[in-house]
């Protein structure tokens, strides 16, 4: 409405069609009402009726249903509808459901307000600001026709009996009708805000909203890490294969030359070969661990406690594997925890330690270094902390100045196959 354009836009057009079916629509919700109430509290009395009592109770549904698409005229946001499917088929079932939910309750109340009170609002706004702007405007016709150029009613009130006059009143109510349109503007969007607090359920539109934005997060994680993994099996199958290769065929050629300048090139090219084939195996390593894949979570924390440059002690006892996403940012999020303890604590010993209990994946990393780690020193903590928070867990770091350093991770998440130990015992 702040928009220049707003009057000779559809928009005062769209405010007059909604205000206009709100009449009806509510004259016609009003007529049920009664009638339903009127035969059902008849019929009662020879207990006929009281199956009929529970159709005033959904006759909230039709006309919620009839609210819902009027929106459209003023709101370009769909409402969603707040009812949920009922379990199994039938009369029965449907009519469980839908008395249980609130919304159908919040529905009625909307249907017995709309008809004793906001239909006759409509219609009054409709009038004042439309039509009687309108029969203002058309004082020169009805002049020049009903009152044969003499005289006519201004809105069955004032008499104009002179042709100034007459067209004095026309510019006035062409005036008001230009103001009218903001009235009806203003009250249209009005009469949409509260049909759509009462019967669209937008926290159930926004729940919607948030479920759907969790479960795509979680397809792109999926994908990131089948990405990851494909990038590893290419380069453990081809370029991890072709240097193998190269280094077999750069030793064997060191072997056959005879001593010299020959000799010691191939022999410095077989060395940097041996040291490219251990980075790869190293970079493939990180990308996705084949210990990971293969034997879990445990096995996989265990082996870089084996390589970490820190002493590391791991009590991680663990009931079996867990999805490939949370197992995946568990193990990177030990890794770059060690990697920072060897890089920035100065610690002589480290511990890994967690489990699986009431639903949720713990690990904690501690160390006996000098402490004071922060997330905006570049240790990579923000970055781990968005890695966890994308699975919905939560990463708590407590390292105080002169240590010790604990960094906490939850993930929420289920057993998907239990060890072999567990499963003996299940």
């Amino acid at each position: 409405m702040s928009r220049s354009g707003f009057l000779l836009s559809a928009w005062p057009w769209r405010s007059v069609c909604y205000l206009l079916t709100g009449a009806v629509t509510g004259v016609l919700a009003l007529v049920g009402l009664v009638t339903l109430a009127a035969v059902g509290g008849a019929l009662a009395v020879v207990l006929v009726g009281l199956p009929l009592l529970v159709v005033p109770a959904v006759s909230g549904l039709p006309v919620a249903w009839v609210e819902r698409r009027r929106l459209g005229l003023v709101d370009l946001d769909p409402a969603p509808d707040p009812h949920r499917p009922p379990p199994a088929e039938g009369l029965r079932s449907w009519l469980t459901t839908r008395l249980k939910e609130q919304a159908t309750w919040r529905e009625l109340a909307y249907t017995v307000l709309f008809a004793g009170l906001l239909w006759p609002l409509d219609a009054l706004v409709f009038t004042v600001a439309l039509l009687f702007p309108l029969s203002m405007a058309a004082t020169p016709l009805l002049m020049a026709t009903i009152g044969e150029g003499r005289e006519t009613k201004v809105l069955k009130q004032w008499t104009v009996t002179t042709w100034p006059t007459a067209f004095g009143v026309a510019v006035l109510g062409l005036l008001l009708m230009a103001l009218g349109a903001y009235v009806l503007g203003v009250a249209a969007g009005a009469r949409a805000g509260l049909t759509r607090l009462l019967i669209a359920d937008p926290d159930g539109d926004l729940g919607a909203k948030v479920v759907e934005l969790s479960r795509s997060r979680l397809r792109l994680v999926d994908a990131f890490e089948a990405e990851r993994r494909r990038i590893e099996r290419d380069l453990h199958d081809g370029a991890q294969q072709r240097l193998v290769a190269l280094t077999m065929t750069l030793g064997l050629a060191r072997l056959d030359a005879p001593p010299g300048p020959l000799a010691d090139q191939l022999a410095k090219a077989h060395d940097e070969a041996g040291k490219a084939l251990a980075e790869l195996r190293e970079l493939i390593h990180g990308i996705h661990p084949k210990v990971l894949a293969d034997y879990g979570l445990g096995a996989a924390v265990a082996d870089a406690a084996d390589r970490s440059v820190v002493p590391v002690d791991v009590d991680l006892p663990l009931p079996g594997r867990f999805e490939q996403a949370v197992e995946a940012a568990a193990y990177f999020v030990v890794c770059e925890a060690l990697a920072n303890v060897a890089k920035h604590s100065g610690a002589g010993r480290a511990q890994v330690s967690g489990g699986h209990s009431g639903g949720r994946l713990v690990l904690e990393v501690r160390d006996d270094g000098r402490g004071g780690a922060e997330a905006s020193a570049g240790s990579g903590l923000t970055g781990l902390a968005d890695r966890v928070s994308v699975l919905d867990g939560r990463l708590s770091l407590s390292s105080p100045p002169g240590g010790p350093t604990l960094l906490r991770v939850e993930f929420p998440c289920e057993v998907t196959e239990l060890s072999e130990a567990a499963a003996r015992f299940a």
